[in-house]
């Protein structure tokens, strides 16, 4: 393991919970990973107990993840020292996924199982998968990926030993890993209303707006895509500059990415921002979404 193994005090407490959870898989375990800093953490954790020649990071390829993010975790996975495998999953395909209800992230996460156990399992070995939901997204009812997870008896083992975000965090940093402070960025997908069609060619236009954002300096952002508007959310305090000294330079980007018109929402990030609102309705009606 090329990340420091070594952690001490409630940082190591910490590690063993979650290595003591992963002592029964025999054989080699397969972590999905997409280089976020949970499931990089889940992959260090797993490559301290198993050792990294018993660990494969599972990357699931798809038009809703950029290209960045791919590089990303790649960069991650050489870091921990595991080897990285690819596999093409094609949730673009099911028309349910496109119809982009508010169950869309449980059509994709049973689409990246089904082709581990499929195409990954027996070709490299993998005995069990596991994935890094953390214990703060088991409270969310905006992660319906959770029951694709149950169906295909993935281990969750950070949301079994307890671990927050915060904890998260802190483990990665304590861990060396690069993902320590990197921002959330859920798949592409994310940025397009429910019950509008997730397309490729939509996913493209928030790529390419996004990084364009993120080549001027905005690291942490959302392009919410509204047909000809994108809705551009960054933290609050960044705002003034979006709108001020890089107002310019973002409009040209952002339009170049096939948008006419450029807002800013003055809330700033919001994580879960079309999902959350349709699912606590739904609640009260007693709809589930899960």
């Amino acid at each position: 393991m090329t990340v420091p193994a070594h952690l001490t005090g409630v940082d190591a407490e910490t590690a063993d919970r979650v290595g003591a959870l992963l002592r029964g898989v025999t054989g080699r375990l397969g972590v999905a990973f997409s280089g976020g800093v949970d499931s990089s953490v889940l992959l260090a954790l797993a490559a301290r107990e198993l050792g990294t020649a018993r660990v494969t990071a599972i990357l699931g390829v798809s038009p809703s993840l950029a290209a960045e993010e791919r590089a990303a975790a790649h960069k991650v996975a050489a870091r921990i020292g595991t080897e990285v495998v690819e596999v093409s999953t094609f949730e673009g395909d099911l028309p349910a996924y496109r119809a982009n209800g508010p169950d869309r992230c449980y059509h994709c996460k049973n689409e990246l199982f089904t082709r581990i156990s499929a195409d990954v399992a027996a070709a490299h070995g993998v005995t069990a998968v596991a994935y890094g939901e953390n214990a703060d997204d088991v409270l969310r009812p905006d992660r319906p990926g959770g029951r694709a997870a149950s169906e295909h008896q993935v281990l969750r083992p950070l949301a079994d030993a307890g671990l927050a975000k915060a904890t998260v965090r802190r483990l990665a940093a304590a861990l060396g890993l690069p993902s320590a402070d990197k921002p959330a960025a859920p798949c592409l997908a994310s940025r397009i209303p429910h019950f509008t069609e997730v397309t490729p060619d939509r996913l493209g236009q928030v790529e390419q707006a996004e990084q364009a954002l993120h080549t001027l300096g905005f690291r942490d952002c959302r392009v919410r895509h509204h047909g000809d508007t994108a809705r551009i959310e960054v933290p609050v305090a960044d705002i003034a500059r979006l709108a001020g000294e890089a107002r310019e330079d973002v409009l040209r980007a952002v339009r170049a990415a096939g948008f006419r018109t450029v807002a800013v929402d003055l809330a700033g990030i919001q994580s879960g921002a079309f999902t959350l609102p349709l699912v606590e309705v739904g609640a009260r009606r007693g709809v589930r979404h899960d």
